[in-house]
């Protein structure tokens, strides 16, 4: 089993990213392989409406980075998504990302049906709702199984890449949590 973490946020130093983390080590612990993703450097051209994803199987999109993301999320058993947020929502680049994975998952088998996940989102004082519910709705049109916790996968954060991930105990354990019932989950589903 493996579970890909794709961490959304463009900073060098980010909170996201430890969140994703935090719950990817969880999941190493209960022998699930895991593989970070960062979309830190790399490019994901929005969707265009195309459809062209519907008639030959695949986006025609070329020349970013989204090819090789889609293919390791179509091969793992389970994806956690996590996203900072700006404006009370998702951030462009993950967006992206999930809009022409969700056509060509969508229109090719549903090859997302099935699998195990989970969001998180990061913020500094509000706004988390919003977003957690854009991904919520992502997993749920894919036909995603996601496991609760105690707590919704919220962190609190700070502005500007400071490392207040590492001090957000709560957020923190409530990611442990929902990577121990995602291990739980998994191990139910595909062993």
């Amino acid at each position: 089993m493996k579970v890909i973490g794709i961490a959304g946020s463009l900073r060098a130093r980010s909170n996201t990213l430890h969140y994703v983390k935090t719950g990817l080590k969880v999941l190493e612990k209960e022998g699930i392989k895991s593989e970070l993703i960062s979309l830190r450097g790399k490019e994901i051209k929005p969707c265009n409406g195309c459809y062209d994803c519907v008639k030959k199987g695949y986006c025609t999109i070329k020349g970013d980075d989204f090819d090789d993301i889609l293919d390791k999320m179509r091969t793992a058993e389970g994806i956690i998504l996590g996203s900072p947020v700006y404006l009370s929502s998702v951030v462009p680049q993950l967006m992206a990302l999930l809009a022409r994975a969700t056509f060509v998952a969508y229109w090719n088998d549903k090859f997302f049906s099935g699998k195990v996940g989970g969001p998180i989102t990061v913020a500094r004082r509000a706004g988390h709702n919003l977003a957690f519910s854009q991904l919520l709705l992502w997993f749920f049109i894919n036909g995603i199984t996601v496991p609760g916790s105690t707590y919704w996968n919220v962190g609190m954060a700070g502005t500007g890449g400071a490392r207040d991930a590492e001090n957000d105990e709560e957020g923190l354990t409530t990611v442990v949590n929902f990577a121990e019932n995602m291990a739980a989950v998994m191990q139910k589903i595909f062993v």
